[in-house]
């Protein structure tokens, strides 16, 4: 990817009035010169926020609200996420084996309605709302699982928990939390067939996984009678392995069912930033590996990912959890070319200063991982309402433009035809419209257009066939030269990110 386009601004004012012109017949172009088609080469960028569901840390507000307060909130936020040219949403559709959607395998929400197994009223789905308003603004969503975590001590449990329904496979630990014992088999189909019915029935973009694995415990994982029946049946591995071979096992079969079932939707894992202490040497602090056994490494080594993001929650110049340091040593694990999306951690932000720190670990990121870079902010709450000015910051510098999601080759890397494009002077202003062999091929549509040497872009959803421009931009002081429209391109992007050829039209 090149270095992103983040300093064109546009500003559109009305043309002067002039005599209507006759249709122009579009003949593709070569771009004038070398130069003009670097101008127009588009960002590439994953710029995304969790939206948390548990204990009402984003959406809703509280329990209970009525759905079309439940609404109101939902489009709040995803306009937020428009105005800060923000890409996409992960959005928590189960944070205790329960429910953000319609489903016959776990109960409805607590953190939704108030009463877990109680539907909104009036009902409507959570899911399919948040996936259509996603996709009506152009942003991805992808969907966010615990995929052990039975009951948070914050929510209320009751007969339809699953700690009444299925007590055979929970495990009650401290602290109020409840975990499903992820060696059991059991288990492992619950979860499964969880996360693959919302894959099968709901239009998403992606399925998500945190970091809780085993559980963040003070005490001894309750497994004592499923590792007696491993070692009683000749079971070779030593406990520890035995706990990270479950969820080895289940985190490629996810990967590979979601494969088998839709290509296109992205596994992601977002794991505890740090792998175990001392990779890389200068590196302090909680070992995921011997405490959440999670082989976060291994998963990332044999590509079960899409796309990789660790929680980096550590600043700059913090030298035992340093933000680059980590995030160096995470590229390196990379030997599949995976996307490399780290998560930080805007939500601690208190100060102008620590917004900045924010900035700047972006730019860090955009250095380290030059091709398809990315972030993921937790979380959404702390954008919209702004902490220590970060929304401000982020428009102002790396976010000042939207841009398009990097693709993800091996998955798709066929890209669309390209529309068939017209145009027509009409009353000062350019009208382009396009069409497309195969509609069903394209998720988003780009138009470039060029103004003397100063090209700029805007990137469309797919339910648009039609753009308008004007044919002349003047200047509010009135005293630089009018620019006058040249020339134009529109491109199909699809589902993955992989965009069609562009064809130059002459507007003159």
């Amino acid at each position: 990817m090149k270095t992103p386009i983040l300093s064109i601004f546009i500003v559109i004012l009305l043309a002067a009035c002039a005599a209507p012109l006759p249709p122009v017949n579009p003949e593709p172009l070569e771009p004038p010169v070398a130069e003009a088609k670097h101008e127009i080469e588009i960002a590439r960028e994953f710029r995304a926020a969790w939206v948390a569901t548990v204990a009402n840390i984003d959406w809703p507000s509280k329990p209970g609200l009525s759905t079309s307060e439940q609404k109101a909130e939902a489009i709040s936020l995803l306009d937020s996420a428009v105005i800060l040219n923000l890409n996409a949403i992960v959005f928590q559709v189960r944070p205790q084996c329960d429910a953000l959607y319609q489903s016959e395998l776990e109960p409805w929400s607590y953190f939704l309605t108030g009463e877990q197994g109680k539907a909104p009223e009036p009902f409507y789905d959570p899911l399919t709302f948040w996936v259509e308003e996603s996709h009506k603004r152009g942003l991805e969503l992808h969907t966010w699982f615990n995929p052990y975590r039975a009951h948070h001590p914050n929510g209320k449990k009751n007969e339809t928990s699953v700690i009444s329904t299925r007590p055979e496979i929970v495990r009650e630990i401290d602290n109020g939390y409840f975990w499903l014992d992820p060696a059991m088999q059991a288990t492992q189909d619950y979860s499964y067939d969880v996360v693959m019915d919302v894959v099968k029935r709901y239009d998403i973009d992606g399925v998500h996984f945190d970091d809780y694995f085993y559980p963040y415990s003070s005490i001894e994982f309750p497994d004592s009678t499923g590792w007696q029946i491993y070692v009683a049946n000749g079971g070779g591995l030593e406990r520890n392995d035995w706990r990270r071979e479950a969820v080895n096992v289940f985190i490629k079969r996810v990967y590979d069912g979601i494969k088998a079932e839709k290509n296109w939707v992205k596994f992601g894992l977002s794991p505890f930033g740090i792998w175990r202490p001392g990779n890389p040497p200068s590196i302090k602090g909680y070992d995921q590996y011997d405490k959440l056994y999670a082989d976060a490494k291994l998963w990332l080594n044999e590509g079960w990912v899409d796309y990789w993001t660790p929680q980096l929650y550590w600043p700059t110049r913090k030298i035992p959890q340093s933000y680059p340091v980590l995030l160096g040593w995470w590229v390196g694990q990379n030997t599949h070319n995976r996307n490399l999306w780290p998560g930080l951690f805007t939500s601690k932000i208190k100060d102008e200063a620590s917004a900045l720190e924010n900035f700047s670990q972006i730019m860090i990121t955009r250095g380290m991982v030059p091709d398809g870079p990315g972030n993921v902010h937790f979380s959404m709450k702390a954008l919209q309402r702004n902490y220590g000015g970060i929304s401000d910051i982020l428009l102002k510098g790396p976010y000042t433009q939207p841009v398009l999601i990097p693709p993800s080759p091996w998955l798709d890397n066929q890209p669309p035809a390209a529309p068939l494009v017209e145009i027509e002077p009409k009353d000062g202003n350019v009208h382009i419209n396009w069409f497309h062999e195969d509609v069903t091929d394209v998720n988003q549509w780009v138009v470039y257009f060029q103004r003397g040497k100063q090209w700029d872009y805007q990137i469309l959803t797919a339910d648009k066939e039609a753009y308008v421009l004007p044919l002349v931009v003047r200047s509010e002081d009135g005293m630089t030269p009018p620019k006058v429209l040249d020339t134009i391109a529109v491109t199909s992007v699809d589902r993955l990110g992989n965009e069609s050829e562009r064809v130059y039209i002459s507007v003159r």
